[in-house]
């Protein structure tokens, strides 16, 4: 299962409706939005993902669990620590709050919802594709130990980010970058 169904599927959709609920939207409007925000995440995590200190963080981050807990906790997701650490995943991931405002601004293009109420969102479905990936890479390593984590990380990754599932994540990274930054 890519990212993006994964994000919309957890927890039974606890979290999209909580979301939901928090923003006043209905469920099909907030999983339009988390839609078209969450392959933003996934070309930011994968281009990250290729470098070296990038990869090592995103390892850390994975390993700490404590991003799992927005997916057995939904009522997390309305408090201003969660906002806060959901920034701090964006920075880490799109690297600046230009690209975050681009993101937010693709996305309402896309959803016909305020850029705004998108951007307020973002944090939120951020910290939801951390539980994800975070659950994904503890299921992945109880199920390959001591292999070494990085392995474990990349095989979830690969398993999110490989589009065509031609088995390369590589031409996914850099077909999904270029759309992201335009070049």
């Amino acid at each position: 299962m890519d990212l993006l169904n994964s994000v919309l599927t957890a927890s039974g959709g606890g979290p999209l409706r909580q979301i939901a609920q928090k923003f006043g939207l209905s469920e099909e409007q907030t999983a339009s939005a988390v839609s078209a925000l969450v392959p933003a995440l996934g070309q930011g995590l994968a281009r990250n993902a290729t470098r070296p200190d990038g990869l090592q963080s995103l390892v850390a981050a994975l390993s700490s669990n404590k991003h799992e807990r927005y997916l057995e906790r939904p009522d997390l997701l309305d408090q201003p620590e969660t906002v806060q650490d959901g920034n701090g995943i964006l920075g880490h991931i799109l690297g600046s709050k230009d690209v975050s405002r681009q993101v937010a601004s693709q996305a309402s293009a896309r959803t016909g919802l305020s850029p705004d109420l998108l951007k307020q969102m973002l944090p939120l479905v951020a910290t939801l594709a951390m539980g994800v990936l975070s659950r994904q890479n503890a299921s992945s390593a109880a199920q390959n130990p001591p292999g070494g984590q990085t392995g474990g990380l990349m095989g979830t990754l690969s398993q999110f980010l490989d589009r065509n599932k031609d088995g390369s994540v590589v031409d996914d990274i850099m077909g999904l970058g270029s759309r992201l930054f335009g070049k």
